[in-house]
Order: structure tokens, then sequence, then C-alpha cells
């Protein structure tokens, strides 16, 4: 498949994906408070959270193709961290609400539509497996459909713990239930949103993407041929999905051309991932040194 037409399939399923999970959300958030079931409507802030995941990888396949300009140098690709970012803040916000309400019930519990909470959320089992099945393709070659197929196939399984918990709530009358899985949910939203939250102030800040081992990327610079000193290594992420390198590489008796550069570039991006690489050659470390001393 070519690349554009590769592009045109993967932005229609995000767009499906994105289309089923908003009308769900919508669908959860007013028989939520029409029973006032907080476990419909803890879910329905899990649900947003993986719809913006959703966009975001959506947006990170689009922004990456974004022309640089004579300002924006790397284009818009940064974007997608502090979209990251954003996600994280507003999720956290929307759990403390819920996290609020939810322990209100507990110590003032009140009656719940156990049979609209399980019909409900069957609906989110089947909108979440077929929005999962999506992407079950594409989530072998493609990062960002491991990624939608993953957070999809979890809200399946939460949506079926919902039901489980509304069956339960009809069978026995027990609506302290309710509040309890929706504090259950909160636990769940924030372990992955607290993580989100880390990396994407991590990544922010242009610090080494976790999935990247700066000295096993020296080491491998080290022990190419004619290299006998690395120095002003850095390695940062352009933006969710690429890397970038910069290193100089001091060889003072080896001829450098293009292919050599063109060999290190490529097995940085075979061996690490990297997928913009700039290397300098010098002949000694004080040669072209780019940093400079503070006076």
């Amino acid at each position: 498949m070519s690349p554009a037409r590769q592009s045109l399939n993967y932005n229609r399923l995000f767009g499906y994906g994105v289309v089923f999970n908003v009308s769900y959300i919508i669908v959860e958030i007013v028989y939520g408070l029409r029973i006032d079931s907080m476990a419909l409507l803890a879910d329905a802030g899990h649900n947003f959270g993986d719809v913006l995941s959703l966009m975001l990888a959506w947006g990170a396949t689009s922004l990456a193709k974004t022309a640089a300009t004579k300002n924006r140098t790397y284009g818009l690709r940064k974007s997608t961290i502090l979209a990251s970012l954003f996600n994280a803040i507003i999720l956290l916000i929307v759990v403390g609400a819920i996290a609020i309400e939810s322990l209100r019930k507990i110590f003032e519990p009140q009656s719940v539509g156990g049979m609209t909470m399980t019909i409900i959320a069957g609906v989110g089992v089947v909108v979440n497996t077929l929005t999962a099945l999506l992407f079950v393709k594409g989530r072998k070659s493609d990062l960002n459909m491991k990624a939608a197929f993953l957070h999809m196939a979890a809200d399946a399984g939460i949506s079926l713990g919902i039901v489980v918990a509304g069956l339960f709530i009809i069978m026995t009358g027990y609506v302290l239930l309710d509040p309890i899985v929706g504090l259950a949910i909160i636990i769940v939203i924030t372990a992955g949103t607290w993580n989100l939250l880390k990396d994407s102030v991590h990544l922010s800040m242009d610090a080494v993407p976790r999935d990247i081992d700066v000295e096993n990327v020296k080491k491998f610079l080290t022990l190419l041929d004619g290299v006998e000193e690395v120095h002003d290594l850095h390695v940062w992420a352009m933006s969710t999905t690429e890397t970038a390198l910069t290193a100089h590489l001091v060889m003072p008796r080896e001829h450098h051309d293009d292919k050599f550069l063109g060999n290190v570039c490529g097995q940085l991006y075979e061996k690490f991932g990297i997928e913009h690489s700039t290397i300098q050659v010098e002949r000694n470390a004080q040669s072209a040194s780019c940093a400079k001393d503070k006076v």
C-alpha cells in the first residue's frame, strides 16, 4: 500500500473511532446524570480520555508531515507533546470532580437504575469492541494503531465490569456498588494519566525519550571505525513519535564522506528508532566545538 493511501486509511479508521466513542460518551453522560450513576460518569471520563488519546494519535500522523517554516524549523511536531500534556491535565481535573461525587455517594447512598446502567454499559462493550477491531490489522506495524487498539480493548473490559455491577445491583439492591465501581475506574484512570503527565513533562523538557538508552547510543557511536571520542551528544523528542539526535565524532585519521554519514544515520534509526540524526565529524575535540563557556 502506498504511503498516501495508507495515511488515508489511517485517517478513516481514527475518524470512525472518534465518532463512535464521542457518540457513546454523550449517551453515557446523559444517562449517567439521569440515573445518578457514578460508574457510568466515571467511565464517560475514562472514555473521554481515550478519545483524546485517539485524537492525539490521529493528529500525530498529520502533524508529523507539517512543513517547516523559517520560524518553525521542525514544523508543528512538538505540538503533539503539548497536546498530551493538556490531555493529562484535563483528565486529572475530571477525575477529581468524579472522585468527590463518588465519595459523597458512599456516605450518602442514593438509588441507581441498575437496569439502565447495565444496558448503557452493554452498549459500551459493543462500541469499544467494534472500535478495537478497527485497529487489529494495523497494531502490528504502527505504534499509534497499537495504542488505540489497547485503549479500546481496555475500555471494553471496563464496560463489561460495569455490566456485571449493574446486574449485581438489580439482584441485590446494593447501591453502594455504583460509587465503589466509579472509584475503581478513577484509580485506573489516575494511574494511566499520572504516567502520561510524567512522560509529557519529560518530553516537553527535551529529555531523552524513555525507550532510548543514551549510553548505548554513545557506545555505538564510539565503537564506529575511526572514532576516538564522542561529545556534544544530544537526544530529544521532536514529537510523541519522532526522535532527534546531534553528536560530534572525533576522527583524526579517518576520511569521511556522505556515505559514512548516511550509514551512521541509517543504523541509528534501525538500532534505536532515531529518525533525525545530525552528525558532525572533527579532527580533534576542540577544533569545532559548538559549546561555549558562559562568561
